[in-house]
This record gives C-alpha cells, structure tokens and sequence, in this order.
C-alpha cells in the first residue's frame, strides 16, 4: 500500500492540522492498541513526548485510543526518546510511543512507536497500522468493563538518569571536566544536566527553559552555534547540543569547533575496536557517511555498511549484521550495547569517557580522520516532484558528469520536512560548491 502517514520517522506534520489532529491520533491509538493486543494478559503502552505545546493535544487522544482498546496506559511525560525505549523494555510495555517531531520547530509534531523490544517498528506494521486507522481504527474496542486506565509515572525521569549513567566506565567520574549542555528547550532539559552533575562534571546548561514554543529555537544540535559560544565563553572542556527530543547530539571540543557525527563515530569505533568491543567487524552509516570514515576504518580492516538515511534503517542494518555501533552524520548515534535507537546524551557520555580515559582534550581525541570535502544544501518544497523535472535531472546528470569517479552525488527529497536534501562529496572543494549549486539553481526553478 501507499504510506500517507508514516514517512521515514513515524508520521509528522504540522500541529492540529492532518495528519497531526487529535482525531488523527485517537484512531492511531486505537489501530495500534488493536495490533498489539496479543495474548490475555493486561496490555500496557507508555506515552512519552517533547516540550511543544501541542503535545497537550495529542497526548490525551492517543490515550483515549488506547485505553478504548482495553490498554493501560503509562505516561511519562517530557522525556527523550530514548527513554521511552528503554521504559518499553524495563517496564514490560507492549507498546511505546513518543510524541515528538523531533528537531523541527514548534508548530510541527509526530508520533513515534516502539513495538515490546524497544525497536522502532517495521515498515510492515506502520502499514498496517496505517491500515487499520484509515478504516477507523475501532475493531475490537474493548466493553465497558474491559477499559484501559492511565495514571503517571512520578520517577521515570529519575529512571533515565541511572540508565544512562549506568553506561558510563564504573570508577570513572568526570570531576574537572565544565560541560556546556544544550538541551534545545526540549524533552532533556532536565534528564541530561541532572546526569552530567551527578558523574562529576561542572554543568552549564542552556535550552533549559521550554515554554511550547522555544523548542529548538536558535539552540540544540541543529543550531549549535549558542552552544559553542558558550563553550568559548565559560572555558568548557566540551560541549553538547541534544535536539528537541534527545535521539541525536552535536560535539563541541573546547575550541568551540563542531564535532559531527562521523567524528563521534569513529571515536566510539576505535574505542571499542581496540577494547575488543565492537561487534560485526565495521560499523554502520548511511548514503551520507563521509568518504572520509570509511577510507580510515578500511585503515583499521573495518567495514562501514551503509543505510538509508534515518536511524531506524540504520539500526536494521545493525541487527542484521550484528554490529553495534551505527549512526548518522546528523547526530543520532546508536550504541546497541546500551539502547535499541540513537540516544544524544548516551553517545555524549561515552565522547566523555574517551576523553577522561586518554586525558586528552576534546580538539585531540575528536578529529579522527580527514573528511572529504562535502556540502549538503536544504532547498525548500512542499509540493510537485521537482526530481522528475527534465531540466533538473539533466542537471543532475552534468553533476555526476563532472565529480567523476571521485566523488558522489545523493539528492532526495526529506521524510521529515519539506525540502529536497542536494548533497555533493568529492575531493575538488570548489568543484563540489559549484556542482550543488547548479543543481540547487535547477530545483529552486522548478520548485518556485
């Protein structure tokens, strides 16, 4: 079937509009609680989301929709995605969602689900969720007596925290260490400054003030810049800029310079390479993975299995060839020794551990290879299907054309805002500038 929900991250959209209404989701709730009521034991689901103000909407009418089915709903307020994963499991959920559109402004939202293994959910139960909704979503809603209840978990931030700490080196502590954390005013503003003080460092956090529509707004791994400057300005040994619901992370070295996640990557890789900790032999990136990692893990006689981009695809890859360490340029980072989904304040904490282990400073230990030079430009598009235009798939073609064997050329269109990604990687700078630009000119025409 033809997906009109669920793009490559669940379903977003802009708040109180399809597909984010409340009607919209009561009958998600319900078409989920009816996939997952297997069994005769009591079914329970637990409801997290980020700071937006329209998490007030939608969160009553998911649980309307899961307490119709005969669901118990768990609900835990503003809390990263992360830990709604690892709540799944801990508290023997059958069912997890966040409500979160992750690094997009206020006005958007989404709908995450994890299936009773804390993983994201296949493509093949989002269809047919998406299935049951678009029929109303109701089969089976429980009687009268057979409702669901919902109540709140008072520590479920506390539980994150220990989590989290937990991976962590025991008998390591982070005591000297200043820490700039940016929470984007999102769903870790208090989790991540809570676990970072309680490990020993000196925290200073920003984007700790959500009021509904701050989310991030010129802060968080999207917008680093604040986060760098107060690296600069406070005398950090290192920063860290989660996104609005926590799944992926920026590094600052004490410099204020960004450190990607490539970068991170290939720090945790070669960490655990040498520890004899890595698993399957390489790790896992996607089609936008730098050139660069690769060539240094090929150094190391590792490999790097490339995904489509968004880290559920990436975690697939994981699972099906037994690796344990994954992630995205963007930031989100997966450690599967701890989480079943990127996790920003994990991946940060283990950045820590490799600094206090080599007691280095953060501009030693986190450039770990030469990137190839590469650009990615945004072009904005909600609507029509400019990659079919003629002109700019000629355009598309002198690209390749010109970068060679040496370089590549990844255009697509984003399942999670409206833009067309136009990416160019080569080792010819300039050359790369000038092909994306071409390019981004050929769209923009068609687009308007």
């Amino acid at each position: 079937m033809i997906r009109k929900l669920f793009g490559t991250d669940g379903i977003r959209g802009a708040a109180n509009t399809e597909p984010m209404t409340a009607e919209t989701a009561l009958r998600v709730g319900m078409a989920a609680g009816q996939l997952f009521t297997r069994g005769d034991h009591r079914h329970t689901v637990v409801i997290g989301k980020d700071t937006r103000l329209s998490g007030y909407l939608l969160e009553p009418a998911l649980t309307a929709g899961f307490v119709a089915m005969g669901m118990d709903v768990i609900l835990v307020g503003p809390m990263p995605t992360p830990a709604v994963a690892m709540l799944v499991r801990s508290l023997r959920a059958d069912l997890g969602v966040m409500i979160s559109a992750s690094h997009n402004q206020y006005q958007d939202n989404g709908i995450k689900l994890f299936g009773p293994d804390g993983y994201k959910l296949s493509d093949e139960a989002e269809g047919r969720i998406e299935e049951l909704a678009e029929n109303g979503g109701g089969a089976g809603a429980a009687g009268p007596d057979m409702l669901g209840r919902a109540r709140r978990l008072d520590d479920a931030e506390g539980r994150y925290i220990e989590f989290a700490k937990n991976t962590f080196p025991r008998g390591l502590r982070l005591d000297g260490l200043k820490v700039v954390v940016d929470c984007a005013n999102g769903a870790a503003y208090k989790a991540a400054p809570a676990a970072l003080w309680e490990l020993g460092a000196e925290v200073v956090a920003i984007g700790v003030e959500p009021d509904g529509f701050n989310i991030n707004r010129d802060c968080g791994s999207t917008a680093p810049q604040a986060m760098c400057e107060a690296v600069v300005r406070e005398g950090a040994n290192l920063g860290i800029a989660l996104d609005g619901d926590a799944d992926r992370v920026m590094i600052a070295d004490e410099n204020g310079m960004l450190i990607d996640g490539d970068q991170v990557m290939a720090m945790v890789a070669t960490s655990w390479h040498r520890g004899g900790r890595l698993k399957g032999g390489g790790i896992v990136g996607t089609v936008m993975t730098n050139f660069g990692l690769e060539g240094y893990l090929t150094g190391l006689g590792l490999e790097l299995v490339r995904s489509q981009v968004g880290d559920r695809y990436v975690f697939e890859k994981m699972r099906a060839g037994g690796y344990n360490v994954g992630g995205e340029q963007s930031g989100h980072i997966i450690l599967r020794d701890y989480n079943t989904t990127g996790d920003g304040l994990v991946a940060a904490l283990e950045v820590l551990s490799v600094l206090v282990q080599a007691n280095r400073s953060a501009s030693d230990v986190g450039r770990v290879f030469a990137p190839v030079p590469q650009l990615l430009r945004n072009v904005p598009c909600s609507s029509g299907a400019p990659l079919e235009d003629k002109a700019v798939r000629a355009a598309v073609r002198d690209g390749e054309s010109r970068l060679g064997a040496a370089g590549r050329l990844l255009i697509r269109k984003s399942g999670t805002e409206p833009v067309i990604r136009v990416m160019a990687e080569g080792e010819d700078e300039a050359l790369v500038a000038a092909v994306v630009s071409d390019i981004v000119e050929a769209v923009q025409r068609v687009a308007g």
